[in-house]
């Protein structure tokens, strides 16, 4: 059973899979720090001076009453909130990676256009009269003796 298990692990599909997800997981951490620390700042500068992972709405105060300053004083005094600025990044994150893949699979889409061969030019074709296979340039089907017009 351990040799059998040693097998599957080591196919290459499963090696190529698990090696995806640790770039895809690198990836997420790289387009979250895009969103939050370089994209989301100037937007909420033109939106006047406006912190997207702070906006919350208390659904029920904590322990302490609010008004809280920041979801993290908000989520300290055990209030429930409503994370909608959160939601609001992820939201923008996951528009940037899925951007990304289509990029991604455009660019590998394009390069396997690019390596397939355009279709050869037909060399034969068929006799309208008796349906056999003839040379394209051939004026009498070498089957039925019919003539053909020349192509």
């Amino acid at each position: 059973m351990l040799k059998e298990f040693k097998e599957f692990a080591m196919r290459g599909n499963v090696v190529d899979m698990a090696v995806g997800i640790i770039i895809g997981a690198a990836f997420g951490q790289i387009v979250t720090s895009l969103v939050n620390d370089v994209l989301m700042p100037p937007i909420g500068l033109l939106l006047g001076d406006v912190d997207f992972s702070n906006l919350f709405a208390v659904l029920k105060e904590g322990t302490v009453a609010g008004p809280y300053a920041s979801l993290a004083d908000a989520q300290a005094a055990g209030a429930v909130t409503l994370n909608y600025g959160v939601f609001v990044n992820t939201i923008i994150s996951f528009v940037i990676v899925a951007f990304a893949v289509f990029l991604l699979i455009r660019s590998i889409n394009r390069l396997q256009r690019q390596e397939e061969a355009p279709p050869a030019k037909p060399t034969t074709k068929e006799c309208p009269y008796c349906l056999s296979t003839i040379p394209l340039k051939a004026t009498r089907c070498s089957h039925c003796t019919s003539e053909l017009e020349a192509v």
